[in-house]
């Protein structure tokens, strides 16, 4: 493996534009897509960051992502019907969420439901994003088959994300952020592309038995987060998102990583609550909970290691060398 590549934010975002602008990507877009990558990158996310960049576009190349999309937005009544139109999930999300949060305000509640869709990238983004214009939101997203029904054998639900944010009185957000699997698996396709194992509590072979092998955890299944309690929700999110956007479930889906196949068609849902229209003083009455789990030693509350990596980041990224050289080669750069 090369050495890592110090990079400014600034030039990541100019090196990452530039290969999407070869793909044929649109410059709203791109934009949408790029910002999101380097924000996981700043967040301490990189299995979530601009590693993904270069499977996005070996899969723009192969037309399994339709790099002109532009997404679709429906309104009917406090539903937002977002059609990704097979593009990248990005730009559906930030037009959803735009749209979402002006129906909010007039009715309380909102559902922004987006089909025809691909990887959700950070799921807590876009309820933080929500939370500091003062809403409470919650946000589910389905993916390519990896863990299967708990008793079974074969993979049929994503690792399907849950991610919740709260807004706070002069503070940052209150933000959950989880996958239904006990961890990410973008974090398996990590140790498989530098070579190195995971631990044996991760995933399960095609036999079900624990593997340390992320090839074989590939092949086989991740382990729900919370037994057969983490495999219910997940069915639950199936059918939150695919379900009532009529997209593909996790076993119906193809893979994020690989360029060929049909595209992936997957679903997202983000529910938006303004506590304004439920009851008076929810930001005072929200900090008596805060307070009282802040006064045990140890307790932090969930989002803050998230919001301290950020207050320390200091507008560098230390980026894998190969990643670098891939992305200047898919941005038609010469050395």
């Amino acid at each position: 493996m090369s050495e890592p590549t110090i990079m400014t934010f600034d030039a990541a975002r100019e090196l990452a534009m530039a290969a999407m602008r070869a793909h044929g990507f649109g410059e709203p877009e791109a934009i949408d897509t790029v910002e999101a990558l380097l924000n996981a990158e700043r967040d301490g996310l990189p299995s979530h960051g601009l590693s993904r960049l270069p499977f996005y576009l070996d899969q723009a190349a192969s037309g399994k992502v339709d790099a002109t999309a532009v997404p679709r937005v429906e309104i009917d009544g406090a539903v937002v019907r977002v059609d990704a139109c097979h593009g990248l999930a990005f730009p559906a999300i930030a037009r959803g969420l735009a749209v979402g949060i002006d129906q909010v305000r007039a009715s309380g509640l909102a559902a922004i439901s987006i089909a025809r869709s691909h990887h959700f990238g950070v799921a807590g983004a876009p309820v933080e994003a929500a939370a500091r214009q003062g809403l409470m939101a919650l946000a589910f997203s389905n993916a390519p088959s990896a863990m299967a029904p708990w008793g079974g054998n074969r993979p049929l639900y994503g690792t399907n994300p849950i991610a919740f944010a709260c807004p706070r009185r002069d503070a940052e957000p209150l933000l959950i952020d989880l996958s239904l699997s006990k961890v990410a698996r973008g974090k398996v396709m990590l140790a498989k592309k530098a070579g190195k194992q995971i631990p044996d509590d991760w995933a399960l072979d095609v036999d079900g038995k624990p593997t340390t092998d992320p090839d074989a955890a590939i092949a086989g299944s991740m382990v729900p987060a919370g037994d057969a309690k983490g495999a219910a929700l997940a069915l639950m999110v199936e059918l939150l998102t695919a379900g009532l956007a009529g997209s593909h479930f996790g076993f119906q889906a193809s893979s994020f990583f690989e360029a060929e196949g049909e595209a992936p068609d997957t679903a997202h849902l983000i529910l938006l609550f303004d506590p304004a229209r439920f009851s008076d003083g929810f930001l005072a009455h929200a900090e008596t909970l805060f307070a009282a789990m802040l006064e045990q030693p140890g307790v932090r509350l969930p989002g803050e290691r998230r919001h301290q990596l950020r207050r320390e980041f200091d507008g560098r990224l230390r980026l894998p060398g190969e990643l670098v050289a891939a992305l200047e080669r898919q941005a038609g750069m010469t050395h």
